[in-house]
């Protein structure tokens, strides 16, 4: 893996949404923190190959050491294969993705858009042939063993001189069964009850996430899900759609030998920090929402998030994670177009 050992902001723009609660440790934005954060993470989702995307340069002034794609990686939304790969390749082709490309691990998961299908689940017809699409374009090996198993899940672990942080992505679409229409004109989907829930990861998925979280050597746990994991009220998707699923995941983060275990997730079209301080953890367990590369959802309204913490933003914006060894802490900043930073939140662990 390529990484980067060296870490080297406009108008203000608007936000909705209520004031983090922040942990005081050093300032992220000055050197000596910068020293101190052994890993950068930058990680984004919805991404539209047809619209302007000017945020790329500003993840690249991250330097970061791994970009995640969080999903809707573009906006396919076909069963037709040739077109799915055009879409993909107008996003490698771009000049800024490329320099990244050039100095960064890149990994990733999908969504609905990439997978072909708005909020398609298990049976999607063409996800054999947009599993192989995607894995083209995150240049995965043709002998690496996700080319030759179900879906795309995956994990990889992040290894520096002053600690290690794995990454597991989950797939929220190969498997997942159907989900409850809403009769609210304003909601999407409801919640099924526990019994009639289906599985949002399937069963060869599930067993694989508890065995990937018995390992507890790296010093944290990143898992991407496509989909918010805390986020509980809106009327859209998200794990609370499937509550046996939800009640499943925190019995095994609650028996995970895995340290520190933290949530991406995308989708939304907007970016928050969620997070649920009673977990059943030695720690709060933080869900960072990213969403929005090139396209937000800025007129709609913010719906009631129990476990949020921070300015809900809907304008253009991509995640930042700097991991912090020496102090066992994480700071999450939502940053945009200019790099400008609309929010941060630190998590000591």
């Amino acid at each position: 893996m390529k990484f980067i050992l060296t870490l080297l902001t406009s108008t203000l723009l608007a936000t909705i949404g209520c004031q983090a609660q922040k942990t005081t440790l050093a300032k992220p934005n000055t050197p000596a923190a910068f020293a101190k954060s052994q890993i950068t993470m930058v990680f984004a989702s919805c991404n539209d190959q047809d619209r302007p995307q000017p945020l790329w340069k500003p993840i690249l002034s991250h330097h970061p050491d791994v970009f995640i794609w969080g999903g809707d990686n573009i906006y396919a939304d076909t069963a037709d294969l040739e077109k799915m790969a055009k879409d993909y390749e107008s996003v490698s082709n771009n000049p800024d993705y490329v320099a990244l490309k050039n100095t960064t691990e890149i990994i990733g998961t999908w969504d609905d858009h990439d997978y072909g299908k708005n909020d398609a689940g298990r049976e999607w017809i063409r996800k054999e042939g947009a599993k192989t699409l995607l894995l083209n374009f995150l240049e995965i090996s043709n002998d690496a063993p996700i080319r030759n198993r179900a879906g795309v899940y995956d994990a990889t672990t992040l290894q520096k001189e002053g600690g290690s942080v794995k990454v597991v992505l989950l797939d929220t679409r190969t498997f997942r069964t159907a989900l409850k229409s809403s009769k609210d004109p304003d909601r999407r989907y409801d919640a099924w009850d526990v019994a009639d829930g289906g599985t949002l990861l399937g069963e060869d998925q599930w067993q694989w996430l508890q065995n990937e979280l018995n390992d507890d050597t790296a010093n944290f746990t990143v898992i991407v899900s496509s989909i918010q994991f805390l986020s509980d009220r809106h009327g859209w998707e998200k794990w609370a759609n499937h509550p046996g699923e939800v009640a499943r995941m925190y019995a095994i983060l609650q028996n995970a030998k895995a340290k520190n275990i933290l949530f991406l997730s995308g989708d939304r079209h907007m970016a928050e920090v969620s997070v649920n301080r009673n977990p059943g953890l030695k720690y709060p367990l933080v869900d960072f929402t990213s969403s929005g590369l090139t396209h937000t959802w800025i007129d709609s309204a913010t719906e009631a998030n129990p476990y949020r913490v921070s300015n809900v933003v809907k304008k253009l914006n991509f995640g930042v994670l700097l991991f912090d060894f020496r102090n066992n802490a994480v700071t999450f900043q939502i940053r945009g177009e200019d790099n400008f930073l609309y929010d941060e939140f630190v998590q000591q662990y």
